[in-house]
């Protein structure tokens, strides 16, 4: 059994992420996109969760943590609401305003390209953006207050992939998509990068245990960003990418050391166990935190600095 096990550590995440994409490109390509997204998608939230009893990457983290209703209240406001709209109602709309392929935005798109490669382009394009609204998170106090509804989890698994409040989920999305159109990039691959960005999204935050080798190096990966959520900051304010490592190798904020990830994850800030005051959180003084919940201590921002 351990054999089969280490057999499937090397082969889980290409096999699942190969396999979703391959669903959802037979529903672009017969017209039913949402249909076999959506099957595609449950199918991998059953996939790991299975996984995560029978090969765990950390047994503590199959304790529950008290917050599983929270992160999924986050999830349908931020993922169900923002990111599904978007994706395939809101967007098509977006796109067409821009122009997409009509080519208002710069008109330097290469749509004679094949679709697959275009996708690829919009990936790395997007991500850039992607990637430094993920490190404003991290660098500057206001988005922080929404980013740290994120990592104020402390196990990891495939529950926590929508727990973002839904402000921060917006500033990503919107940044993402205006580098697309502007761009002039078509409405397809618009939705590519979101359908790529929510199956990464879950295989990221999963807790099975995975090996990737050089995988770690193009794809933003579950060893990867394990260490995104160490409350050692000279760890944590590393791998920002979402879907691909390519800006963080270039700014110098990759990191993959050879020892193993931290098992206890989170931050030092204080979070309400609640959902309704998790979403208030950000916007509220440390006067009104502290009436409402007495166990607040005010910590004061620190942005690592780098050396």
């Amino acid at each position: 059994m351990e054999r089969i096990k280490y057999v499937l550590s090397w082969v889980l995440w290409p096999v699942l992420f190969v396999t979703c994409m391959a669903i959802a490109a037979y529903g672009f390509a017969h017209g039913h996109p949402v249909l076999y997204f959506d099957i595609a998608y449950v199918l991998l939230i059953i996939s790991l969760w299975r996984l995560e009893i029978f090969m765990p990457h950390e047994r503590s983290w199959q304790h529950p943590d008290g917050q599983s209703l929270a992160s999924i209240l986050h999830t349908l406001t931020s993922k169900g609401t923002v990111q599904g709209l978007l994706i395939f109602s809101s967007t098509i709309g977006l796109a067409d305003s821009f122009g997409g392929a009509a080519g208002t935005g710069l008109a330097i798109w290469p749509e004679d390209w094949p679709m697959w490669a275009q996708v690829c382009l919009g990936v790395v394009a997007a991500e850039f953006a992607l990637y430094w609204a993920h490190r404003a998170g991290h660098e500057l106090d206001f988005v922080w207050r929404f980013h740290a509804i994120h990592h104020s989890v402390t196990k990891l698994w495939f529950l926590n992939t929508g727990r973002f409040h839904f402000i921060d989920s917006l500033m990503s999305i919107v940044m993402g998509l205006v580098v697309l159109t502007v761009l002039g990039a078509p409405m397809e691959v618009v939705k590519w990068l979101l359908v790529v960005t929510a199956f990464i999204g879950m295989l990221t935050h999963c807790n099975v245990e995975m090996r990737f080798g050089v995988i770690n190096w193009v794809f933003n990966t579950p060893g990867l960003h394990r260490w995104h959520h160490s409350k050692d900051l000279k760890e944590g304010n590393r791998n920002y990418g979402e879907n691909v490592m390519i800006w963080d190798q270039l700014f110098g904020t990759y990191y993959n050391a050879k020892y193993r990830p931290p098992v206890d994850i989170g931050m030092k800030d204080y979070m309400p166990v609640a959902f309704w005051k998790q979403l208030l959180w950000p916007f509220l003084s440390a006067g009104v935190k502290k009436k409402l919940e007495p166990d607040f201590e005010y910590i004061a921002f620190i942005k690592e600095k780098k050396p």
